[in-house]
């Protein structure tokens, strides 16, 4: 059975380039109908926060990450790592070493100064310290022993066959001298005792892959399958980060993307199948393979996530739309009732509005009164202009309210008057929907109403 996981730290907000890694093991798990773990891994007591650890179980609610176990803590596994590191100490295959930081300084010093790799002697090693007494007042570190020879070698599903000379390698701590486990040691743990097949995550965990390998087979264990995903960059090239500009993955279900089109987008960076662009979460699922994935960076573009929320946005059912558009509507205060059905307007402005944020702000005057620039009036307004909307608010009270009458009534008034049908639908569309920027006028009017199209009319002749 495939078993995958996620494992962030909540050491700060989730943005794009690291929910991806949750995304990639979560498809995998359910194309083959596996297990999808989450892990959080919070052992950096100093900067985890509860709010982080919410946002990343937000983020993956909104997303649609479900997972099938967990969310196992790995603050609350401690005596399993200490249970871990006595069994390994007890073995042989780490050993306590009573370096201090400031020897540690000194070593690594002098390494660089004779132009050497800085890395841990292994002078604690028991084979090297027979006769050395332990320092009085010194709390050792456990040290994992490293193989000397030979060479860690894996083919990883992304970036093909990896191979480091464990010469490369020192002995790496597992425990600290204040008797807390290390990110490596504990990810072992971890993933054997949850049984993971396949560890997707991203790139920048290569070089810990060594280390993990060779302590899960001093352990007896084969590794998993590893996929290391490639990096995500900025437009500018920059590796994405909160630094370089990256937004919170929350942010975006704030600023009105649809989780469809971001999911939808994420699965694009870094992965492809065929010439497919836009496609639903469902498809992805039965498409994904590891095979798909490329070993080259993607390039986060802004533009083109608006671009495939719009895609989405005009695909999705009126009715869906409307049911996601509501809260956006209600956060800015318009209140829906007595004014069109919503699922109407959802397919008048779908093809303007590229969020549902945008699409709520373009909504509002189908519900109440816009705010007129009168400035803005007067200039599309001239004596025979003002005439033709007297006239056509006086024959609205007997009008056929539908589109075709509508349209054929200010062909005619404008006819009338001597006027291009734009002079008199631009004053129109500023007088009823405060903005020159609409669809159709039409299909505008028969939704505000016969009665609210004629208020405004006449509220902005009079202004």
């Amino acid at each position: 059975m495939i078993r995958t996981r996620f494992a962030p730290s909540p050491t700060g907000f989730l943005h794009l380039g690291n929910i991806r890694s949750a995304l990639f093991p979560w498809a995998f798990a359910r194309h083959h109908r596996g297990t999808f773990i989450l892990r959080i891994e919070d052992t950096d007591q100093e900067r985890s926060t509860p709010e982080a650890t919410q946002a990343i179980l937000d983020a993956m609610h909104w997303l649609g990450l479900d997972y099938d176990e967990g969310p196992y803590y790995q603050m609350q596994r401690i005596a399993r790592y200490r249970e871990a590191a006595d069994d390994m100490l007890a073995r042989g295959l780490a050993y306590r070493c009573y370096t201090t930081p400031a020897e540690l300084d000194v070593l690594r010093a002098s390494q660089l100064e004779r132009g050497e790799k800085p890395r841990y002697d292994g002078r604690w090693r028991p084979e090297r310290a027979q006769g050395m007494t332990p320092p009085e007042g010194v709390a050792p570190v456990l040290r994992f022993r490293n193989p000397d020879a030979g060479t860690v070698q894996w083919t990883d599903a992304v970036k093909g066959p990896i191979e480091i000379a464990n010469a490369e390698l020192d002995d790496l701590v597992i425990v600290r001298a204040d008797g807390s486990p290390t990110y490596n040691f504990c990810v072992v743990v971890d993933d054997l005792d949850m049984g993971i097949t396949h560890v997707i995550r991203g790139d920048d965990h290569v070089n810990n892959t060594p280390r993990q390998i060779n302590i899960m087979r001093a352990l007896g264990a084969e590794p998993p399958v590893y996929a290391h995903l490639p990096t995500v960059l900025t437009p500018e090239g920059e590796k994405l980060s909160k630094r370089h500009g990256a937004r919170g993955v929350l942010q975006y279900r704030d600023d009105g993307y649809l989780p469809e089109a971001v999911v939808n987008y994420l699965a694009r960076l870094g992965w492809a199948h065929g010439d497919a662009e836009v496609f639903s979460v469902e498809e992805f699922v039965g498409w994904f393979d590891l095979a798909g994935l490329t070993p080259s960076p993607g390039r986060f573009d802004p533009g083109k996530l608006e671009w495939l929320n719009h895609e989405h946005l005009k695909r999705m059912p009126a009715e869906a739309v409307a049911s996601r558009l509501a809260p956006f509507l209600a956060r800015a205060g318009i209140d829906t009732a007595g004014g069109p059905p919503l699922t109407r307007v959802v397919d008048l402005l779908r093809e303007r509005s590229p969020t549902l944020v945008a699409m709520a702000e373009a909504a509002a005057y189908f519900y109440r009164p816009a705010v007129v620039d009168a400035a803005a009036l007067a200039s599309q307004l001239g004596d025979a202009g003002r005439a033709a909307l007297r006239e056509l608010v006086t024959e609205f009270v007997e009008l056929d309210w539908s589109r075709e009458a509508i349209l054929a009534a200010l062909k005619a008034a404008a006819a009338r008057h001597r006027l291009k049908p734009g002079q008199v639908m631009m004053p129109l569309r500023l007088a009823v929907a405060g903005t020159p920027a609409t669809p159709a006028i039409d299909a505008v009017l028969e939704l505000v109403g016969r009665d609210a199209t004629r208020a405004r009319v006449e509220a902005a002749l009079a202004a």
